[in-house]
């Protein structure tokens, strides 16, 4: 992708308006495992404690780094049946390959970190999964501490994952300062956990049919709303997402969505990218409202 224009003070400017709105998602990890935070339109929501960026619920907190280091790129995925994602995807430059936490649980001692300052004394322990941009971590307090000091040496596995909420565990996944913390069990629609080993396995940095540019590891993704909802087709969702494809997406695939779009007979170059833009520009042609909505 050639053209990336970071812009900070734009890209602060998005994640404030997206914090205030209870209908964005967020997550933070790897492709196969990491963290997803949700809340509910009534779900109270404070900010975490030192002044951070982000939101703190009942059920789990979210919490940004500074937008000077962080690389936008936005884009839509064909997801089939006329249905497509949409993500902005925060990425830094990933100058060679960092090596995972060793494979096997181990105590990282207490969060001082944690979004909420009565939780710092809560001892972390992370589980050894084999992500690149993130760690993933099991807080926990009192009687659960032994239990999990128990685990430590041996790898993570199914059963590990299955006792953490009997143990009262949070979930924790983080990238330096940025981390979205999870209250288990938790339960749809909320914030959520999540470990598919046989994807993690594959050591990707995101799934193929993401366009991130070679050189960028997304470590974030801010999930806004969606222009599809139960009571149809969201005009002014649909055009904000818009904006932010126009700034931050790839020139040449967007240009290729405006053309198909505007009606135009488009040659689709073979890529899977750009069979992807293709497929969706097709998809949002049918809704009054989104035709020439890509800038």
């Amino acid at each position: 992708m050639t053209g990336l224009r970071p812009d900070p003070a734009a890209l602060r400017a998005v994640l404030h308006r997206s914090l205030a709105d209870p209908a964005a998602a967020w997550s933070l990890g790897g492709y196969g495992a990491g963290a997803t935070f949700r809340r509910e339109a009534g779900e109270p929501a404070g900010a975490p404690c030192g002044g951070r960026p982000g939101l703190v619920t009942p059920r789990g907190a979210l919490v940004l780094e500074g937008a000077d280091t962080l690389v936008p790129v936005a884009y839509e995925t064909a997801l089939g049946g006329g249905a497509w994602s949409q993500a902005l995807a925060l990425c830094r430059p990933l100058h060679r390959p960092s090596p995972g936490p060793a494979p096997r649980v181990s105590e990282v001692g207490a969060d001082a970190e944690a979004a909420r300052a009565a939780d710092r004394d809560g001892v972390l322990f992370c589980l050894g999964l084999p992500l690149r941009q993130a760690r993933l971590l099991a807080r926990v307090q009192g009687e659960a501490v032994p239990a999990l000091r128990a685990a430590c040496g041996a790898p993570a596995d199914a059963a590990l994952w299955a006792s953490l909420p009997g143990l009262g565990a949070v979930l924790v996944a983080a990238h330096g300062g940025a981390r979205i913390e999870v209250v288990l069990p938790d339960a749809h629609p909320g914030p959520r956990a999540h470990w598919f080993d046989k994807l993690l396995r594959q050591g990707r940095l995101h799934a193929a049919t993401a366009p991130i540019p070679a050189g960028l590891a997304p470590v974030i993704h801010l999930h806004p709303p969606h222009p599809l909802t139960e009571a149809g087709f969201e005009a002014g969702r649909h055009a904000a997402f818009q904006a932010l494809l126009a700034r931050w997406g790839d020139p040449a695939l967007v240009a290729i969505k405006r053309r198909i779009l505007a009606g135009e007979d488009v040659t689709v170059p073979d890529t899977r990218a750009a069979r992807g833009v293709a497929r969706v520009a097709r998809a949002q042609r049918r809704w009054p409202g989104a035709g020439g909505g890509a800038g």
